[in-house]
């Protein structure tokens, strides 16, 4: 047997990191601070977990400036989408997955 949560990705299912590819599966990018608002954590918890998103090649962080101020925008990279995509496909296989209760 395969269980569904075999094809769960680890980096992925931590619930601020699933919160943000969430976030950013809905833009082509978003501003950092969007991304913190919406998610609803501080600065450097958003910046830690980003990082491991990053260090995974799931997300990009790209930093410039709007006028004189800096800014930083996130995306989800390519690989990042495709790992998003699989990864909720494994949350609703598990969900649609019979029981023994129903499987009888």
């Amino acid at each position: 047997m395969n269980h569904p949560r075999h094809d769960l990705d680890e980096v992925i299912h931590a619930p601020v990191r699933f919160s943000i590819m969430a976030t950013l599966a809905a833009a082509e990018k978003a501003e950092f601070a969007y991304v913190r608002d919406t998610v609803e954590v501080s600065d450097s918890a958003l910046s830690k977990q980003t990082a491991t998103l990053e260090k995974a090649g799931y997300v990009k962080v790209s930093k410039g400036y709007v006028g004189k101020r800096p800014r930083t925008w996130l995306s989800l990279t390519p690989q990042g989408r495709r790992a998003f995509e699989a990864h909720c496909n494994a949350l609703r296989a598990i969900a649609d997955h019979p029981t023994p209760e129903t499987a009888a």
